[in-house]
């Protein structure tokens, strides 16, 4: 009797041990997954294309990142839904727990950088941005000007210059510059493209391309909200009285690399495609890349009878109808200029 009664109770005693060695199992794998990952500060993590679990168990281990790896495997196979990592760039912060970090791989939410191109950068100024970007794939450099040119979706081989919209633009691990810049590129051709068809009639304008040139123009003139239209006024009368253009920032840009911070006499009778002292006209490409503010004042100036603009020593500048009252307003910056040494 005694003996059918332990026959009985000891599958059942097995059957309870095993489940509270189970308990306790499953628990150390819970403590395990909550625990925190071994971080310091914010770090980037790549988890290679076609790493598997072993090899992601390598890198966490590699990184320092966990202590005990004898039970990710078993945190893999009782929490399958960790274990569906995907390929990609992740941003690994202090205090995350383990599981937190397996979701975000799961997940594939991978980490976004940004890139920053502001309004009146040169597109010398964005090759260098694009080169210092982290995580970008470059291939601008391995692309002739007529390859680039079509991978970019450009139809017109003006100039690149002037063809990309500033703005702050976010990215993932592995995106390449050319992506970038076509993006900017489209975001550019659709702001032009929207102003080019509700511009404001009679503009001296034979093409959206010019109103681009021009807009490029007013952005390195002024970066005063007012006074964009009035610049942009300006020019469009000299257009309009075929005056020419008279601009510094053109001048500058024509001199490249030759400027030094000032501009002498000399460069101003020194012929280039854009010194619009000496050519008439619009220089023949955007000597920056406008922002919308710029597109949409050389779309829509104010109706003025300006003809002359100059520095007023305060940040802004002084508008005129006459080369009289315009020799006045010089005399008073120059006036203004020796008081503040």
């Amino acid at each position: 009797m005694k003996l059918k009664k332990c026959i009985f109770i000891l599958p059942g005693l097995i059957i309870a041990i095993a489940a509270i060695v189970f308990f306790f199992f499953m628990k150390k794998i819970e403590n395990f997954a909550d625990q925190d990952i071994n971080l310091s500060q914010e770090i980037i993590f790549t988890v290679p294309a076609g790493t598997g679990r072993t090899g992601l168990e390598s890198l966490l281990i590699q990184h320092k990142l966990i202590k005990d790896n004898q039970l990710l495997p078993w945190l893999f196979r009782f929490k399958p839904e960790l274990a569906k990592f995907k390929a990609g760039t992740y941003r690994l912060q202090k205090g995350m727990s383990l599981r937190s970090v397996l979701q975000l791989f799961a997940d594939g939410k991978e980490t976004q950088f940004t890139i920053r191109f502001i309004e009146g950068s040169r597109l010398s100024d964005w090759s260098k941005i694009l080169q210092n970007a982290p995580y970008l794939k470059h291939e601008i450099e391995r692309k002739t000007p007529q390859e680039l040119f079509g991978a970019l979706g450009m139809k017109e081989a003006e100039s690149l210059e002037g063809w990309f919209y500033p703005d702050t633009y976010m990215y993932t691990a592995g995106t390449s510059d050319v992506e970038l810049l076509k993006r900017a590129y489209n975001k550019m051709k659709t702001a032009v493209g929207l102003e080019w068809e509700n511009r404001e009639n009679n503009l001296p304008y034979k093409s959206a391309y010019e109103m681009l040139i021009m807009a490029s123009i007013i952005e390195k003139e002024t970066a005063i909200e007012s006074e964009r239209t009035k610049v942009a006024s300006v020019f469009v009368n000299r257009l309009r009285l075929k005056m020419r253009l008279q601009t510094d920032p053109t001048v500058i840009y024509g001199l490249g690399d030759k400027y030094t911070g000032t501009i002498f006499r000399s460069n101003l009778s020194t012929l280039t495609p854009y010194n619009t002292y000496m050519i008439d006209g619009l220089p023949p490409t955007p000597i920056a890349m406008p922002g919308l503010a710029s597109i949409k004042a050389a779309a829509h100036p104010a109706v003025t009878k300006y003809l002359y603009f100059v520095a007023n020593g305060n940040g802004g500048h002084t508008f005129t109808i006459n080369l009289v009252e315009h020799n006045k307003a010089v005399s008073l910056y120059r006036q203004k200029l020796k008081q503040d040494k």
